[in-house]
């Protein structure tokens, strides 16, 4: 009987191993050895022969023609001197990399291992700022891939969760006619993102678009969004802003409905208004969503290439294309290790601005759970 229970017991113990192996060979299957094989075609030479395919080790030399060779302006873009407005913008964040490194030092959690985590998310957050800034706000600058997909993902990002949480406080409260606004929102999600990216081809073609009655009363026949750099990149966001809005507004809208309620109608009785109830209760309660969304919603920004490939083809010049649309173009023109590591180098920025956005709010998020 002993013996019998000590089997079981065993069996019971290997049960979680063995329901979860399958999927773990899946990801290594499906994800792990990809990547291995795509780290091996980026640090070689392929060339097509007869019969199949000749690689050559040839290193860094792929990435170094990216970061410092005859790719440095598609990827990097051209660089210029920094404006006044730009070191102003310099001078405010190293401040406020300092007043970040001024509480950790002070807070019980310092350690050696903490403080070189803040060194390399202070200097990489430093470097991408100071590329962006010499690439967008100097008169000779002008951005490359690197650049435009960032600006896609802050800027879009800010400007999608803040519509889609404004949309999900309106619609928790008791308002007629809630539960058909909820459904209008929601239909985005469920059209794919080239028949996005065609919608507002059609929606911005100002010649035979449905708005070129207006841009003709306007006088504005001759003028087109498509050879405008921020335009192009203005149609590209909006396009994409419509497309993941919804997104945020449903999470969020489900966070909001599943807050407890005590502690609001506590707060109604005290006399507090409707800003310090959101912001001494409704935010440090759903900042968990919060940073969950935001945190998505970033890997999933740094893959845009459906909306800048069908609206612009990346342009005017390289105005609009991303990362994702640079490493696609080198596939098509069959130079495959130079897709590889413009792939290689999207996953590490990306890698790199998700981890150290939780960082940033890790401190946050562990306050408002408490």
């Amino acid at each position: 009987m002993t013996q019998s229970n000590s089997i079981e017991e065993r069996l019971d113990r290997q049960a979680p191993a063995v329901f979860i192996m399958p999927a773990v060979l899946i990801v290594l299957c499906f994800s792990i050895f990809p990547l291995i094989v795509s780290l091996f075609v980026s640090l070689s030479r392929l060339k097509f022969v007869r019969g199949g395919i000749e690689a050559k080790y040839i290193g860094f030399l792929n990435f170094k023609k990216l970061l410092f060779g005859s790719q440095q302006y598609h990827f990097l873009g051209k660089f210029d001197q920094l404006t006044t407005t730009g070191y102003v913008i310099m001078s405010v964040f190293v401040i406020l990399i300092l007043v970040w490194f001024y509480r950790y030092f002070r807070s019980i959690n310092f350690s050696l291992v903490g403080t070189i985590g803040r060194f390399v998310v202070a200097t990489g957050l430093f470097f991408l700022l100071m590329l962006t800034l010499i690439n967008l706000t100097t008169p000779k600058g002008l951005p490359g891939t690197l650049v435009v997909t960032l600006t896609y993902v802050i800027l879009g990002v800010i400007f999608q969760f803040q519509i889609g949480l404004g949309l999900a406080l309106l619609c928790v409260k008791k308002i007629r006619g809630r539960s058909f606004f909820r459904m209008v929102f929601f239909i985005p999600m469920m059209i794919t993102p080239v028949g996005i990216a065609y919608l507002f081809r059609m929606l911005t073609d100002m010649t035979k678009g449905p708005f070129a009655p207006v841009v003709m009363w306007l006088g504005m026949e001759e003028t087109s969004w498509a050879v405008i750099p921020w335009g192009a990149r203005i149609a590209v966001m909006i396009g994409d802003a419509w497309q993941w809005i919804p997104f945020m507004f449903i999470v969020l809208l489900a966070g909001l409905e599943s807050l407890p309620t005590e502690q609001k109608e506590a707060a109604i009785m005290d006399g507090a208004g409707s800003w310090q109830i959101f912001r001494d209760i409704t935010w440090p309660t759903l900042l968990p969503v919060i940073v969950t969304i935001i945190l998505i919603r970033l890997i999933e920004a740094f893959k845009i290439i459906d909306l800048p490939n069908v609206m612009t083809n990346g342009g005017p010049g390289i105005a609009t294309e991303s990362l994702s649309l640079h490493s696609y173009f080198n596939w098509r023109t069959m130079d495959l290790s130079g897709s590889a590591a413009v792939g290689y180098l999207l996953m590490v920025v990306a890698v790199f601005i998700c981890l150290s956005f939780v960082s940033l709010v890790k401190k946050q998020v562990e306050i408002a759970q408490q």
